[in-house]
């Protein structure tokens, strides 16, 4: 009877250990098959970080500005188009008209006016914030004047019909805050000034139209072309 019992008590501990290994084998089993199942899962997406890839915009922008030109009310309007990468650096072409009242008394005309335009640059700062900082630059070329007074001819034979008008370059650095509304609209307010070459109008006492310029704009486009995803489902065949 002795060697029955210990072959029972030696049954029962084999099974015990059995079913303690199977205890531990199945978490085991059952992370693999988690495992498994999430790599067929994911086997048919593209992951991707959208924060490191570079952010397109384009936009379309118009602005008004209140400066002065030796003293005198000047008033600009302003449009622009330009690229924007990554919401750090706007390429473009802006364009400038401007009306100046003068007030010379020699021309029939007392009012300057033109315009000028060229490629527009602008460095922007904080731009994940609602609120940037920029700097535009605007380098371009144009030309103001008197119109209706071309005073070379004025003293041969009084016609005073034709303008007198003159080429001028511009470099025009200035700084703006930004206020991102949407990712469609921005508004802007900012001050520039104006740095320009010397002009030659007949009986006219200002040779430059340099001067500081305050005002405002609305930007309107996209600021933000990318998608905030991180998995991208591939199709079949792709």
């Amino acid at each position: 009877m002795q060697p029955f019992q210990n072959v029972v008590v030696f049954k029962a501990t084999t099974e015990s250990r059995i079913m303690i290994k199977n205890k531990l084998l199945l978490p085991f089993l059952l992370l693999c098959s988690f495992v498994w199942s999430q790599d067929q899962e994911d086997s048919g997406f593209i992951e991707f970080n959208d924060r490191r890839n570079v952010v397109h915009g384009v936009y379309m922008g118009i602005s008004t500005y209140y400066g002065e030109i030796d003293g005198k009310d000047t008033y600009l309007g302003g449009v622009k188009i330009a690229y924007v990468a990554n919401r750090q650096f706007e390429v473009g072409f802006a364009g400038v008209f401007l009306y100046s009242e003068q007030d010379n008394p020699m021309t029939l005309n007392e009012d300057l006016i033109g315009g000028y335009g060229g490629l527009h640059l602008e460095p922007i700062l904080f731009s994940k914030s609602v609120v940037n900082l920029s700097f535009p630059m605007l380098i371009g070329a144009g030309g103001v004047g008197y119109l209706g007074n071309d005073f070379d001819d004025t003293i041969d034979s009084g016609d005073i019909d034709d303008d007198d008008v003159d080429a001028v370059f511009v470099f025009e650095p200035g700084m703006n805050v930004l206020f991102n509304i949407s990712r469609y609209l921005q508004l802007e307010a900012g001050i520039r000034y104006r740095f320009s070459s010397k002009l030659d109008l007949d009986f006219n006492t200002l040779d430059r139209i340099n001067g500081f310029s305050g005002g405002v704009g609305i930007k309107v486009g996209v600021f933000n072309m990318g998608r905030n995803r991180y998995k991208k489902h591939l199709k079949n065949g792709q």
